[in-house]
């Protein structure tokens, strides 16, 4: 693991009295964090426990994207959560849309920068992509859990973006300490999850972040299927409100692109 990043000193400050993180380890390198927790998930781990690596080789996004950084310029973080089960399955389409509004927090509390939103799992710095985030369920004989990964571009160069839009913290002008934004995502996401479980309605607070809502957005839906319209907000369960040809619709799922 970089050295800039302790586990023992992440674990100190993460695993206390009123947080929800139990176990926080860190690796030098992993194919992928989501993986290893979902693996971990299976096998009953309790919820709480985050795993950290600056370097992931067969990292995953939506619809089976892959890629792989170099080593030492970014950060895989992976948490595991349990939500109670009487918290319905359809708020857990909070789950990366909270996710996303720690990340903007954390890394304004780490570094200074601002960041925004973009429905329903990217973070953006001056409309590039900085962070991605990746939601899964996983069933097991201890129940559902969440494993939710985030990979946040912390050194990347321009010539190691994976695309033109995409940015890292240092491209956007901040001093990166690895550990500390970690430790600010993490803190924040904490603090969003004990929200979200405790039933505030975060949809306020998720508009006000998100760039998406108050554009004109094309959301895709599959290769062949798409539509446009004006995104106007989120919905108790997370959907993206978009108004379609006079009629809101709302969306589960999909693809966003801002068109203006």
């Amino acid at each position: 693991m970089n050295p800039e990043v302790d586990e023992v000193w992440l674990r100190a400050r993460l695993v206390r009295p009123g947080s929800v993180w139990t176990q926080v380890s860190t690796v030098a390198t992993t194919g992928s964090t989501n993986a290893d927790l979902a693996s971990a998930a299976r096998d009953g781990a309790a919820s709480g426990r985050v795993l950290v690596s600056d370097h992931q080789s067969t990292g995953r996004g939506r619809f089976t994207r892959v890629w792989e950084a170099p080593p030492g310029t970014s950060l895989a973080i992976s948490a595991l959560l349990r939500p109670p089960p009487d918290v319905p399955t359809s708020r857990w389409l909070w789950l990366p849309l909270l996710t996303g509004l720690a990340v903007a927090d954390g890394i304004r509390a780490a570094t200074g920068v601002r960041a925004d939103l973009k429905w329903p799992n990217d973070v953006l710095i001056e409309g590039r992509k900085v962070c991605g985030i990746l939601a899964e369920r996983v069933d097991g004989n201890a129940g559902a859990a969440a494993i939710i990964g985030m990979g946040v571009n912390t050194t990347l160069a321009t010539d190691q973006l994976p695309v033109p839009t995409a940015t890292s913290l240092a491209l956007a002008g901040a001093q990166v300490e690895p550990g500390e934004v970690a430790a600010a995502i993490l803190e924040a996401l904490g603090e969003w999850y004990s929200r979200w479980l405790g039933g505030s309605d975060l949809r306020v607070d998720y508009a006000a972040r998100c760039s998406s809502v108050g554009r004109t957005v094309r959301v895709q839906l599959s290769a062949t299927d798409s539509v446009v319209g004006e995104a106007t907000g989120v919905d108790a369960n997370g959907c993206l409100l978009v108004q379609v040809d006079g009629a809101q619709r709302a969306f589960a799922a999909g693809d966003v692109a801002h068109l203006r």
